[in-house]
């Protein structure tokens, strides 16, 4: 075995004296180590050759086996630098040509925690920081639904609510503080989020949601969520993303339990006037001012209702369409109940609204 490692040793030598190329090089010793395993395979045991060589073929395969496999690992290395340098070239000139990244370093690292979720990943995280999502309200549910979207790095991100911070919001009104007493709610919001999260564009309406704007500003977005406290801005809210074709996300709360779902007629779920089709006598849903609400409450809806709206934008899981999330946290349960539209909605039905008084559409409980 020596001998042959002698003559490895010489051959190398002499190419490195007369500058042969390393490839040229390692292929000499190739074809050596070939030679070596054809005396092997070829000769009877005992012969000089073996003998002179190390009589054995197994060690030389071994070797052979662990050459290849330390070329295999280093001709891969190879074309991964050389697809980060193609990479780090086009980067470069986009650089030069004005355009900037998608994502800084930063926001590569913020959203690092998403990007690893198979479901979400870079296309999903890409998808979030593309979207334009309304949200109707900064209360309750407004201020963890703002928090999170703001968190989660949705590019824009508008809030319209025409009410000032008063002093009994803040028991559950997370997104404002004591110093934001008598401030609008959409600029005391808009405050927390780019403190927050400096990366996302926050457009604040201080106005009530009017007939006379819902169109043109819905046509603006691709979601809404709705996190008001009355009926007659819920059924407008409806009939515009319905009129638009956008999803919907509403939630409500009362006392201990909070409700969430996903109005979506555009694909296949009824619409919120299909289960509601008339608001309640006065007095029979009275607000959270006057029931009382459990302050951590609208956090965990709003939180549920943040969280519908990443699995529609990232098309992760399956959203609430079609069902009702229904959780009651004074005896910490929830479940869930089936949705179905109704053909004489007057919003979103196929056969327009009947000549009979309208009845909610039939609800089947999945749990």
């Amino acid at each position: 075995m020596m001998l042959v490692l002698i003559m490895a040793a010489v051959l190398w030598g002499i190419g490195a004296a007369l500058g042969t190329p390393r490839r040229l090089r390692w292929g000499m010793l190739g074809i050596l180590w070939l030679a070596v395993v054809a005396v092997h395979l070829g000769l009877p045991d005992g012969h000089p050759l073996r003998l002179a060589t190390g009589e054995s073929v197994a060690l030389w395969l071994m070797l052979g086996g662990a050459a290849a496999i330390v070329w295999v690992y280093r001709a891969g290395l190879g074309r991964l630098r050389a697809r980060a340098q193609i990479k780090d070239r086009a980067d470069a000139s986009a650089g030069e040509t004005g355009r900037k990244p998608l994502f800084s370093e930063a926001e590569l690292d913020r959203y690092a925690r998403h990007i690893v979720l198979r479901e979400i990943g870079g296309p999903g995280q890409k998808a979030l920081k593309q979207a334009r999502v309304l949200v109707i309200g900064a209360g309750g549910l407004g201020s963890p639904v703002l928090l999170y979207l703001a968190a989660a790095g949705v590019g824009v991100i508008g809030v319209i609510d025409d009410d000032e911070v008063d002093n009994s919001n803040l028991q559950r009104q997370v997104i404002h503080r004591d110093a934001d007493i008598g401030l609008p709610k959409v600029q005391s919001a808009k405050a927390a989020m780019i403190a927050q999260n400096p990366h996302v564009t926050v457009r604040p309406y201080q106005r009530r949601l009017t007939p006379e704007i819902a169109a043109e500003l819905f046509a603006e977005y691709d979601l809404i969520l709705d996190g008001t406290d009355n009926f007659a801005t819920r059924y407008l809210a409806n009939a515009a993303a319905v009129k638009q074709g956008i999803p919907l996300i509403s939630g409500a709360l009362s006392q201990w339990e909070g409700q969430l779902s996903v109005f979506d007629p555009a694909r296949g779920a009824p619409c919120y006037q299909c289960i509601f089709p008339e608001a309640p006598a006065p007095g029979l849903a009275p607000s959270c001012s006057e029931a009382g609400v459990l302050g951590p409450l609208p956090g965990a809806v709003g939180a549920m209702m943040a969280g519908e709206a990443i699995k529609i934008i990232t098309g992760a899981g399956q959203p609430l369409r079609g069902e009702m999330l229904i959780y009651d946290a004074l005896y910490g349960e929830s479940r869930k109940i089936g949705l179905s539209a109704r053909e004489t909605c007057p919003i979103c039905g196929t056969k327009g609204e009947s000549d009979d008084k309208p009845v909610a559409g039939r609800v089947e409980d999945t749990v």
